[in-house]
């Protein structure tokens, strides 16, 4: 992931999350990413699957921080206990990829998977899909 020329973060050891009608989201160890850059934003989310999400902004020197950038679930739901604290970050804000291939973000403005060339849709959050 980059900001600008920034790199946020670089990993091979990225989690890749599949959900219903959704294209993957990778979420990435905290070793892998470059913890200086963010800051806790207030307010959480609840999944019913992956539990209690915290959110993320990103704060590079010389620009105002990033708002609504990563998110993770620092205690989820034991299924998915594999990203206890781990890190995905929204593709609509960040230059994200995937094995050298630009990623475009989940249509609809809300969910944060990230859309490859392999992905068939229909997808959640495309026109029509009323974000089932």
């Amino acid at each position: 992931m980059r900001l600008g020329p920034r790199v946020i973060a670089d990993s091979t050891r990225a989690l890749r999350v599949v959900e219903t009608a959704s294209p993957p989201t990778f979420y990435l160890p905290p070793a892998d990413l470059d913890s200086t850059v963010l800051i806790a934003e207030a307010g959480s989310s609840y999944c019913e699957w992956k539990g209690r999400a915290s959110y993320w902004s990103v704060a590079v020197a010389g620009s105002p921080p990033l708002r609504g950038v990563a998110w993770s679930y620092p205690d989820p739901n034991p299924a998915f206990a594999a990203i206890a604290g781990w890190f995905s970050f929204y593709p609509a804000r960040l230059r994200c990829e995937v094995a050298g291939q630009r990623v475009r973000p989940q249509p609809g403005g809300f969910y944060g998977g990230w859309m490859t060339d392999d992905i068939a849709g229909p997808v959640k959050g495309g026109p029509g899909t009323s974000s089932w």
